[in-house]
């Protein structure tokens, strides 16, 4: 099964027999020369961003990942993405995010991020019987390939869910939607993970 294959498949999960139109990036949003204005992460440390407001964002540290791990198994060996890792079983979409062959990239936001939605959404979200409307929300957070922070330039960019995102690459700060980045470029084998620090949610 090649990798667009998968990702085809990835989307009839979210959407049950519904077809996923996967749609290349548009080139407003990924740079093709990477002449990027973020900066890359060192070796060493991840990439942290500054708030441009007065207050500064929580800092998360970023996972001691390796290649050979997916991006469902960093999110379920991090203290930072309990709540995701929960919502990732919930929806049914361990498996796809376990898949070795999948090249996506994933906005994550953290537990904090997921503790600031309305009270009691995340507890209807997690029932079974919401589980398509909570598959839709994650797969609103995933693009498909690998995007890693020095492709990233403002403009609108497509996820699985069928509705883009707004990326605006500051001198100081990148958000996606309303949702900072907090760290950036955690590989996985198939895939790339941005934290941010809020949930998005489809227009």
């Amino acid at each position: 099964m090649t990798p667009n294959t998968l990702r085809i498949a990835l989307g009839l999960l979210l959407f049950g027999a519904a077809p996923l139109a996967v749609t290349a990036f548009p080139q407003q949003a990924i740079s093709d020369t990477h002449m990027s204005q973020v900066e890359e992460p060192a070796a060493e440390e991840p990439a942290e961003v500054d708030q441009p407001t007065a207050e500064e964002p929580t800092e998360v540290e970023q996972p001691m990942a390796t290649m050979e791990q997916s991006i469902a198994e960093i999110a379920a060996g991090d203290e930072n993405f309990e709540i995701l890792t929960a919502a990732i079983e919930a929806a049914g979409l361990t498996e796809a995010l376990s898949n070795p062959d999948l090249s996506v990239t994933v906005f994550a936001p953290t537990d904090e991020a997921f503790e600031a939605l309305p009270e009691g959404t995340l507890d209807t979200l997690l029932l079974p019987e919401n589980r398509d409307q909570l598959a839709q929300i994650l797969s609103y957070h995933v693009l498909d390939g690998e995007v890693l922070s020095t492709d990233l330039a403002s403009g609108e960019v497509d996820t699985l869910a069928g509705a883009p995102i707004m990326v605006m690459v500051g001198e100081e700060a990148v958000t996606i939607n309303d949702a900072n980045v907090l760290a950036t470029d955690i590989e996985a084998s198939n895939g790339v993970i941005h934290v941010i620090d809020s949930v998005l949610l489809p227009m």
